[in-house]
């Protein structure tokens, strides 16, 4: 007797083998955005706390603190925007080749199919069965050999400006948060301002980023907060060493 089917499907569009309900993350706009906030942090914080460890004037302190900002959320927008590019243009380029395979030669491509199938364990001729009706039609056809072949979903590429964008802006806010106590104060006051902003703030990137990767909380957060600390000593240390000998 054939397995009972289930009253109410869970999706309404095809379903092909290997595949799961999860979020979809492939559009390249939440990594980046978790980079673009812990980078903007991580690298302002190094950059002002290096600089106030020299002990110039504050002005100098914002203008590099601006330049950091700027610079940097360019930068990761330009390169976010490249890679995801590229790599979406790769994708295409490879599916396309897959396409025209499809059509020269069908049989071919469904015996590929089904000896991967069986090569999973299905039995040969319901492995044969299955690569039939798959390739019976032409669009779940491509589908699922560029999911089987090449690990990707032709449906989500990647989305190379909403990456860009996402990093642009989320640099940004990182990298204003350690800037921002610079910004209404200056000296001793804005530089404890600053580490005790970049301290509250790494703990909640490294909490949220717990909820992407499924890792405890605690401990995202915590290592967050020593990468974001060691990156501000380090750079305290060496703008207070070279500070002191132009002082001497």
């Amino acid at each position: 007797m054939p397995p009972r089917r289930p009253s109410r499907p869970r999706r309404s569009h095809h379903l092909v083998p290997g595949e799961h309900t999860h979020r979809d993350i492939q559009g390249g706009g939440a990594r980046a955005a978790v980079f673009g906030i812990s980078d903007g942090l991580v690298s302002n914080v190094s950059l002002i706390l290096g600089l106030a460890g020299a002990n110039p004037a504050s002005s100098v302190i914002r203008l590099a603190g601006l330049a950091g900002l700027l610079g940097g959320a360019f930068s990761m927008a330009a390169g976010e925007y490249i890679s995801m590019k590229a790599q979406k243009e790769l994708f295409e380029h490879e599916i396309e080749v897959e396409r025209r395979e499809l059509e020269r030669s069908p049989q071919a491509e469904s015996r590929e199919l089904a000896h991967l199938y069986e090569t999973r364990g299905i039995p040969r001729e319901l492995a044969h069965q299955l690569a039939s009706e798959v390739m019976a039609d032409p669009k779940l056809a491509l589908e699922t050999h560029t999911r089987e072949e090449l690990g990707v979903n032709p449906n989500s590429l990647g989305k190379p400006m909403q990456a860009a964008v996402s990093s642009f802006l989320t640099f940004a806010v990182g990298a204003l948060i350690p800037l921002f106590p610079f910004l209404v104060s200056r000296g001793t006051s804005a530089e404890i301002a600053t580490v005790v902003a970049g301290g509250v703030t790494a703990l909640v990137v490294g909490g949220l980023l717990s909820i992407f990767t499924g890792r405890g909380l605690v401990w995202s957060a915590l290592r967050q907060l020593l990468i974001c600390a060691a990156a501000g000593a380090v750079t305290y240390g060496v703008g207070s060493a070279i500070g002191a000998a132009g002082a001497g």
